[in-house]
């Protein structure tokens, strides 16, 4: 084979592997830009159902404080026993009111000793999704109201990490965690220490946790802003 036509099959192979080279860069560009497109639609998204969720949760504890105001201004003898009692529950829903009775105080603590089962050091921390874990098991157990650290638990409350710390109701706290319930000190201790539940799944990572029933308990009323910007008052006989 004469070595012209060697030199012409080298450069056709040159320039067919360029070909393909440019070809898959682009390929690959490509689908790196639709997936991180897709990301930041999905982050927005999320954004925005977080943001409407706030807005309806501030509509509810407005139109919820406005009902109070007018009822309180009713004589006491006009409201039945059923007014009553719906208005007593809407207020414990809402947070907006300092509670008292019996439940039970779960208290959560960072374990000092190394992991067991990995090398990294945050998996002895107490973490968002284990106050998140203790806290909905405590709910569906029957909980009346809830309270970590002191800040109250209401339905836009947000459990997040922030650093070293964790982040509820906008307010940065720092272990140890101290869940108190309002509710069956018996029900709630009992869901909370069931074989393979959430007091054995959190020793079983290290984590130390605690659960003691008490008589008397108070759970202080939501001290967070209710303030909205985007609510237009208006009658409600309008």
């Amino acid at each position: 084979m004469s070595t012209v036509r060697l030199k012409n099959i080298y450069w056709s192979v040159a320039l067919a592997s360029l070909v393909l080279g440019v070809i898959l860069a682009v390929q690959f560009r490509i689908t790196s830009d639709m997936q991180h497109n897709e990301a930041i639609q999905r982050t927005q998204e999320l954004a925005q159902q977080v943001e409407q969720m706030k807005k309806e949760h501030e509509v509810l504890q407005t139109q919820l404080l406005r009902m109070r105001g007018q009822l309180e201004s009713l004589s006491t003898e006009s409201l039945t026993p059923q007014i009553k009692e719906e208005m007593e529950l809407a207020t414990i829903f809402a947070g907006i009111t300092k509670l008292t009775g019996s439940g039970v105080e779960v208290t959560l603590r960072d374990n000092n000793a190394s992991p067991k089962f990995t090398d990294n050091p945050n998996a002895n921390l107490v973490h968002d999704e284990d106050i998140l874990r203790v806290v909905n098991e405590l709910k569906a157990a029957g909980a009346e109201a809830v309270a970590i650290n002191g800040q109250r638990v209401i339905a836009a409350t947000e459990i997040s990490c922030n650093g070293p710390t964790i982040r509820i109701n906008k307010k940065a706290l720092a272990p140890p965690f101290v869940i108190t319930a309002i509710g069956s000190p018996e029900t709630l201790e009992s869901a909370l220490k069931m074989r393979g539940g959430v007091v054995d799944y959190l020793q079983f990572f290290g984590i130390q946790i605690s659960v003691k029933k008490l008589e008397q308990l108070t759970i202080p009323a939501y001290s967070g802003s209710i303030k909205s910007d985007y609510i237009v008052e208006k009658d409600i006989d309008t």
